[in-house]
């Protein structure tokens, strides 16, 4: 599966896959839109496209971030003209439209959508104040499909164009402490599956990216019950797969032409086998899992 191997800086390349094309080839003069695009697998997916000669737009609620990851784009070889910084709160749908419209304005089209933007989850259902999963959902769900609700149109008009979503493992299995952040990424894997079989005849494609344990802040920002931010270190996440590796796989993923890509190296990518092998015996890893947990986050 994608995700399983080391990778090299350069993916995509003949030596690795011999029928697949080099990034330059697939990404050059490409529109690629991230969200999420200020920190971790939003900003290291940025970096390598910006290296594949893509045009970029960079999303986010800080502007300041965003500026930041854009330097590195440059310096990735990104001409200053081709990265645009256009900031975004998902969750604020009404903000869309004009986004889009600056997008085009600038570029005149969108070839890639990745709808990357999201947060995360630490606490028991039992203590989660019910605003936190609207929180989650408003986010992590509706804010893409509002997105990809705005872009699509254009992709249909044009006759091309390609969506994808960062979902997660936790959009497959169910996992303690995350009672809303894997309700809203089995939407979000749901909705991006459906969407598939509606728009592959309009030559529209739709990937999901299903990362599992990637070394980023996720763990840091996730909500607690009440909403604050969780702020701690998580072992699974530091030890998990560094951020450009798991944009270099995701890259190659999306050169294959693969339509979910999974992409991780920890333990935690063998519940997906085991999910769809073994349901049942899924169920009870995952509470013995929880068991521990729950006891070392006891006091």
């Amino acid at each position: 599966r994608d995700g399983r191997s080391d990778w090299s800086s350069d993916v995509c390349s003949s030596d690795l896959a011999p029928s697949t094309p080099a990034p330059a080839k697939v990404f050059a003069e490409q529109v690629v839109w991230i969200t999420g695009a200020s920190s971790g697998i939003g900003a290291a997916l940025a970096v390598e496209f910006a290296a594949a000669g893509a045009r970029l737009v960079l999303s986010a609620r800080r502007r300041d971030r965003l500026e930041s990851v854009r330097n590195q784009c440059i310096e990735a070889g990104a001409s200053p003209n081709d990265v645009l910084v256009q900031p975004l709160d998902v969750a604020a749908a009404e903000a869309m439209p004009a986004a889009v419209d600056g997008v085009l304005a600038h570029f005149g089209q969108i070839d890639l959508l990745i709808n990357n933007a999201g947060i995360s989850q630490r606490s028991i259902c039992l203590d989660t104040d019910l605003d936190v999963y609207r929180r989650l959902f408003e986010v992590d769900v509706l804010g893409q499909i509002a997105l990809t609700k705005q872009v699509l149109p254009h992709m249909v008009a044009r006759g091309q164009g390609h969506i994808a979503v960062t979902a997660s493992v936790a959009g497959k299995v169910g996992a303690s402490l995350r009672t809303g952040y894997c309700a809203a990424k089995h939407a979000v894997m749901g909705f991006f599956d459906a969407l598939r079989t509606e728009v592959a005849h309009l030559r529209v494609k739709v990937t999901t990216i299903v990362p599992g344990y990637i070394r980023t802040d996720i763990a840091r920002q996730a909500l607690t019950g009440s909403g604050a931010e969780a702020g701690d270190v998580e072992d699974d996440v530091d030890n998990g797969m560094d951020v450009v590796e798991c944009a270099r796989v995701i890259l190659q993923g999306f050169c294959n032409g693969t339509e979910e890509i999974e992409v991780g190296n920890g333990p935690e990518m063998g519940l997906l086998e085991l999910k769809r092998k073994d349901p049942l015996a899924t169920f009870r890893v995952l509470e013995g899992m929880a068991t521990e947990v729950l006891a070392r986050s006891r006091p």
